[in-house]
């Protein structure tokens, strides 16, 4: 659902944008390649209506993708350079702390972040996806998969610190959050429940920009 929005969204700037529409783009994929992870592969091959597919090292990945694309997509396996390891859990979350504080405080340091409260009668927070329950559980005509897009109304609690959480720019629950753009995105620093406002580590000065939120299970501590 959220790849075909994406792909909806690309297929509008390439109406409007003759350079975009000219170049295409090039999807970058994660190593997440057996089940649900393939069923992911090949639909956004799908959404996209991408014309060539590379595939790294995985003969049989490359014959699946081989079996299961349109005829039309071109499928090129290539070897893996000599001397290539696979990147360990803590080496590719290291990395992701990196990039994320990259994103607050620039490329050696050259921006300065700010730090605010929020109040949290100004905000409305949601996480995506419920806990996963029995099929014979959920509501007539309802999937797994629905269940795992819901919106989920988050109460804020000293639990948020150090959770990143994406800006929405909806304007209200009608506007279907989970597939709307983000403005950026905030870290929460601190909570005070007896003040009822949280800090949080902005690119941008106070006020946010709008008032519904969502909370990431991705955490990241300013520790440098």
């Amino acid at each position: 659902q959220i790849t075909s929005r994406l792909a909806d969204v690309f297929n509008q700037r390439c109406e409007v944008n003759r350079r975009a529409s000219v170049s295409g783009c090039v999807i970058n994929t994660c190593g997440w390649v057996k089940g649900s992870g393939y069923q992911a592969l090949v639909h956004a091959a799908s959404a996209f209506e991408v014309d060539v597919v590379v595939v790294l090292d995985q003969e049989r990945l490359y014959n699946e993708l081989k079996r299961d694309l349109p005829h039309f997509v071109r499928t090129v396996l290539l070897p893996k350079s000599g001397g290539v390891v696979e990147r360990s859990k803590d080496f590719r979350r290291e990395c992701r702390d990196d990039r994320i504080r990259e994103y607050f405080y620039g490329f050696r340091g050259c921006f300065y972040p700010h730090a605010f409260d929020v109040k949290f009668s100004d905000v409305k927070i949601y996480k995506v996806g419920a806990p996963t329950i029995p099929d014979s559980c959920l509501p007539l005509g309802m999937s797994q998969e629905d269940n795992q897009l819901k919106l989920v109304p988050v109460t804020p609690g000293r639990d948020m610190v150090h959770h990143l959480l994406s800006v929405s720019t909806a304007d209200g629950p009608d506007d279907n959050i989970s597939e709307t753009s983000v403005a950026g995105f905030i870290v929460v620093t601190g909570v005070d429940l007896e003040r009822q406002v949280f800090t949080v580590l902005s690119p941008a000065p106070r006020p946010l920009p709008k008032s519904f939120l969502l909370i990431m299970d991705i955490r990241f501590m300013d520790l440098k």
